[in-house]
């Protein structure tokens, strides 16, 4: 069996970054599958799916670990052939990755105690996102 549907999300940009956990675990149960997998998915080259231990700390850490890795002032090729000044959003996309896919068993996700969902999105500017979840199993 496959269930779908989309989670909404209306954003900052610049690395905001929102725990999509609950949404996704509401998701799964209404799917009625005890066990299988569960991809969640964004079609934006500017946001990412991830997981981490969603708390201020960590937060910081890895805004500050892709403001070394991609710098927001940086110059990019992006940047200077479409004016649109979101080339360091497309590199942390691309590093980071647009999906993640879970292990579901006896109805929950198989994440660790300290880990959840995380949906961040890094353009330039705030956007209206739709996030992607799909399930399937048995």
């Amino acid at each position: 069996m496959i269930y779908s549907e989309y989670i909404n999300r209306e954003t900052k940009g610049y690395t905001d970054m929102s725990d999509i956990t609950d949404d996704v675990k509401r998701i799964v149960a209404r799917s009625g599958i005890q066990n299988g997998l569960v991809t969640v998915s964004v079609s934006s080259s500017t946001s990412a799916i991830t997981t981490i231990e969603f708390e201020p700390g960590l937060i910081s850490d890895l805004r500050k670990a892709l403001e070394i890795i991609a710098p927001e002032k940086g110059v990019y090729a992006h940047d200077e052939k479409w004016n649109d000044g979101n080339g360091f959003s497309h590199i942390r996309s691309s590093i980071v990755g647009t999906s993640k896919t879970i292990p579901i068993t006896s109805k929950s996700l198989l994440l660790g105690t300290w880990q959840q969902i995380i949906f961040v999105d890094f353009d330039n500017r705030p956007r209206s996102r739709k996030v992607f979840v799909q399930v399937f199993g048995e």
